[in-house]
């Protein structure tokens, strides 16, 4: 199963390019299952090491619902809304949750292939950074990262919304780049199957 996530706690053009992300999987023939921050619970992490005695985080809140998922998962979609030129606060604490999961099973993400949508409101207004903070998360976990390659995808996914998800829908080179990268991604599982 590949997992897709969204990092937005709305429900528009972040939402709409990572089910776009996995539609294209789905006729790819892979399965596919899609979790949002939107409308959840999720407390920050206290780094109180509670998780260090192996049983799961001290917070009963949404993530719960998303740790079997990410185990379960072959690889991941993970997009995310530029904040300030980086990811988003929720998917920022989304990432450091993941502190409890990486207590109980530390190779949770070991080998398993990720690519990243960013959205950002500028066609240059962060995306690469936030692109490089969802590798870089995935990198640092034993995960590996898969971009879309040169000429418009070099890190993942880019798009531009101008603020809106008729920005998002009009982006063409941003839809190449999505292209590029799940094409890459289908490459990586393909040539790695066990």
């Amino acid at each position: 199963m590949i997992l897709g996530i969204s990092g937005s706690p709305r429900s528009k053009s972040t939402e709409y390019v990572c089910k776009q992300a996995l539609q294209m999987l789905d006729e790819l023939g892979y399965e596919t299952e899609y979790w949002s921050v939107k409308g959840k619970q999720i407390n920050f992490c206290t780094h109180c090491d509670y998780c260090k005695k192996g049983e799961g985080c001290v917070f009963n809140d949404d993530m719960r619902s998303l740790y079997p998922l990410l185990e379960e998962a072959s690889a991941y979609v993970v997009s995310t809304p530029v904040y300030n030129g980086n990811v988003s606060g929720q998917l920022k604490t989304v990432m450091d949750r993941c502190r409890a999961l990486f207590s109980r099973n530390h190779k949770v993400f070991r080998y398993k292939p990720v690519i990243a949508i960013a959205v950002g409101g500028d066609r240059a207004g962060g995306q690469e950074t936030a692109i490089k903070q969802i590798s870089d998360f995935y990198l640092m976990n034993g995960g590996l990262p898969i971009s879309g390659g040169t000429f418009g995808a070099n890190l993942g996914a880019s798009f531009w919304s101008k603020d809106s998800l008729e920005g998002v829908m009009e982006d063409e080179e941003g839809f190449r780049s999505l292209q590029k990268t799940v094409k890459r991604l289908d490459k990586y599982i393909k040539e790695n199957k066990k």
